[in-house]
């Protein structure tokens, strides 16, 4: 089976709210991973800087 079959299938059993919203946290983990590592890097930067003064 090709993954748009696949795709269909799963929406079919689970509903189409249930597998849009899996895809959708699929997607975006890296995203919110380099997000999260960028923000603890403001956060140290922020911190060093702080101690300068």
């Amino acid at each position: 089976m090709s993954k748009i079959e696949d795709l269909f299938t799963a929406a079919a059993n689970v509903g189409f709210p249930m597998v849009l919203s899996i895809y959708l946290l699929v997607r975006l983990e890296g995203k919110i991973e380099n997000l999260s590592d960028s923000v603890h890097e403001l956060a140290t930067t922020i911190a060093q800087f702080g101690r300068r003064d």
